[in-house]
Parts: C-alpha cells; sequence; structure tokens
C-alpha cells in the first residue's frame, strides 16, 4: 500500500514543530492498491488463522484486538470519511442535487452510493476509533465530521455537508463482525440519510455487509442488500452486491457485481435495471424504452487519490484521528513493532484511564459533535451543527 506522512510547510515554534512531526496521514485507499490486498492475502493468511485458533465459530469480535503488525496506519474514522471527501473527476454529491427530474436525482443519489464502496485490504485492519475521536477534512465544498461517540459498543457518527448544492449527509455506523470458521460475517448497522434541502427531498438509506474469508481462497468483499428510498417522489432502489466466490475467481469473473432496479414505491411498477460491477463500470437500463447508459465510473472516480493535507495546523483538533494515531502510525510505517506496540497500549491505557475519572466522578460521556438517542440496539446520532465548518485539513487540488 502507497502511504505517506504528510507536514504542514513554512516555518514555526517548536511546539508547532513538534505537533507536525505528530500528525500522520495516509494514502487512501484506492484501485490501485488491489496488488496489495492480494499480497497481504497471501503472505498473511496463517498469522490471520492462528489469531482465531481459540475462537469459537458464532463468536462476536467486536472487541477482538488485532497485533499492530495487522494493522492499516489509519483510523476506522478516517475510513468511512474517506468514503465521502475522498474522490476523483466529478463531484457526485453535488450532482444529486443539481438534476431537474427526480427520476435523475434518484439515480444520481444510487450513483453517490456506489461510489462510496471501495476495495478492503484482506489481512490488515484498521485501528478501532477510541471515545470521543474525531476526523474532520474538506474537499472542495464538501465538509466531513467523523465522531466516535460510543466504545461499547463502537458507534460512529457522520455528518457531511455541501455549501454549493446544500445538501446534508448524516450516518450512523456500527457493525458486528461474527467468526464463521472459514470467513467472517460483519454486519453493518445504523442509518444513512441524505437531505437536498433544495429539493425538500430526504432519502434514506441501507448499508450492505461484509464478508472477510479465508477458505478456500483468501479475500474480503461488500456483500448483500441495500436500499435507497425518497418518500418525497414516490421512488426507491433495491441493489445487490454479490461477494466473490472461488469458482467464479477460476474462471476469471469479476466478483464485485451490482444488480439491482429503480422503482416506483406506491405501485412498484419498475422503471429502470441497475447492474455492472462496482469497481468497474454500473449501467442503468430503461425499461420501457431499452436505453443504456453508464451511470458510474469506478477508475474515474477512486483512482488516484490524494490524503489530505494541513491548511491550518492551530485549528487540528487533539481528538483528531491522525494526531491520536500518530505514533503508533509511525511505528507501523517504519516497521518499528515495539514502538507500534507501546504506542498502541499507551493510547489504550489513556482511554482506559479517562473511563475511571469518569465512573469516579458519576459524569456520563456526551459527545462533542452529536445528540445520540438509544432505541434499544439502534443508535440515533443527530449533528449538534446545522453544517459542518471549513477543515483544517483539506484535499488538495489537482
Amino acid at each position: 500500500m502507497d502511504l505517506t506522512t504528510n507536514a504542514s510547510s513554512g516555518s514555526g515554534s517548536i511546539a508547532e514543530e513538534e505537533t507536525r512531526r505528530h500528525l500522520v496521514l495516509a494514502k487512501p485507499i484506492a484501485l490501485e492498491d488491489e496488488k496489495d490486498s492480494e499480497n497481504t492475502a497471501s503472505n498473511g493468511i496463517r498469522r490471520i488463522l492462528s489469531l482465531f485458533k481459540n475462537v469459537r465459530p458464532g463468536s462476536d469480535l467486536t472487541n477482538f484486538q488485532l497485533p499492530p503488525q495487522l494493522n492499516q496506519p489509519r483510523s476506522q474514522l478516517q475510513c468511512y470519511g474517506e468514503m465521502i471527501y475522498s474522490f476523483g473527476g466529478q463531484d457526485l454529491l453535488g450532482e444529486c442535487s443539481r438534476r431537474d427530474l427526480p427520476i435523475e436525482r434518484l439515480k444520481s443519489v444510487v450513483t453517490w452510493n456506489i461510489s462510496t464502496l471501495r476495495p478492503v485490504v484482506f489481512g490488515l485492519s484498521p485501528y478501532n476509533p477510541v471515545l470521543g475521536e474525531t476526523h474532520h477534512v474538506s474537499n472542495g465544498h464538501i465538509n466531513v465530521l467523523v465522531e466516535q461517540v460510543s466504545h461499547h459498543p463502537p458507534v460512529s457518527a457522520l455528518h457531511a455537508t455541501h455549501e454549493n448544492e446544500n445538501i446534508d449527509v448524516t450516518w450512523s455506523h456500527y457493525f458486528t463482525p461474527k467468526f464463521r470458521g472459514a470467513y467472517v460475517d460483519v454486519e453493518v448497522k445504523g442509518k444513512r440519510e441524505m437531505k437536498l434541502l433544495n429539493q425538500r427531498e430526504t432519502y434514506e438509506m441501507t448499508m450492505p455487509g461484509l464478508v472477510m474469508r479465508f477458505l478456500p481462497a483468501p479475500g474480503a468483499n461488500w456483500a448483500g442488500k441495500f436500499k435507497i428510498k425518497c418518500s418525497e417522489t414516490d421512488l426507491e432502489a433495491e441493489l445487490h452486491l454479490n461477494s466473490d466466490s472461488f469458482i467464479g475467481r477460476l474462471r476469471g469473473n469479476n466478483s464485485r457485481s451490482i444488480k439491482g432496479k429503480i422503482s416506483e414505491t406506491s405501485s412498484g411498477n419498475q422503471l429502470y435495471d441497475i447492474f455492472g460491477h462496482w469497481d468497474k463500470t454500473v449501467m442503468a437500463k430503461n425499461v420501457k424504452t431499452g436505453e443504456l447508459e453508464v451511470i458510474y465510473n469506478a477508475k474515474e472516480n477512486i483512482s488516484g487519490l490524494r490524503p489530505p493535507v494541513v491548511k491550518n495546523l492551530q485549528e487540528v483538533m487533539e481528538t483528531e484521528s491522525t494526531m491520536v494515531w500518530s505514533e503508533l502510525s509511525e511505528g507501523v510505517l517504519k516497521k518499528d513493532w515495539e514502538r507500534a506496540r507501546k504506542a498502541k497500549r499507551a493510547v489504550e491505557e489513556k482511554q482506559r484511564e479517562s473511563l475511571k475519572q469518569r465512573e469516579a466522578s458519576g459524569e456520563p460521556w456526551v459527545p462533542k459533535h452529536f445528540s445520540v438517542v438509544k432505541h434499544g440496539k439502534d443508535w440515533d446520532c443527530t449533528p449538534r451543527q446545522t453544517s459542518v465548518p471549513r477543515a483544517p485539513l483539506v484535499i488538495p487540488e489537482t
């Protein structure tokens, strides 16, 4: 994987220099990282399986800890944020509101949802975020803020706004990975919602799951069904992602196929067929006219992705992921595993100490950027601000 550490340019105080050295930014996962994924899978399969030798099939792996050698130098919060702020080519989020017709807007929302799917590097996992950790990045008119609002269970909340097109996106993510013997089945729960405020439309979206397979051939892929629904336009989309299979690989088939449909909710009348591969191209076929159009090109959108750079060092929050995990990330990047283990232990001990202090004082944890309400096993995370401010970390213009 091509990873870089990034620092702000220019002169400054000793304190600034110290902070700058400990702000570590990793290159986003892009299509070209597939070879790294394959190498990791072939080289690390025995080590990964050895970690599960005492884990029974069906066990919940939510709190399972990996050694630094199996960590990517990034937090899970960064992975979530990258789905929105890291892209190449066209501004697909803004396009959702720019279309004139409701059916064209829904197709654009479908396209944007597909664009959030990214390759999963098998055998390497991002860090589990600590409570209160944040990740705040801007790309053009898009501002994204993610916060870890719960640690047990791990729940991440995301808020993104598009300044020009008046679009508001909120996510709440929490997942349950379970060991199934030959694979790990990750159920992704939570809520995704997009509001096109200029159009007065709200799109509710569910999420696919993730399958990490060990045998007969190692690999990881998104799989399952997800839906997109807009009550104001009476339109909805249902999409299915197919996980890869060993037989398919032998035949040379691309496993990341996607198929689905766009329909009227009330009548069930089907308007479009959706099909293709989310890591190549996805087509939409008008059921009535037979007309075909390419609605998504992965190579244009998730290739050659660039990491953020520091635009304003003074505004970087102490809770920023790239600051919290900087020492560990430097250890991972340099393959200094002793340094990495100490750094990981230091972050975990700091979190345990904070928990002890809260328990002693009787003060509950209150997220800074989201209001959180729990309904049974469901979590509802509402942003405290109506819009996300510009971030001190930005994606550089081409």
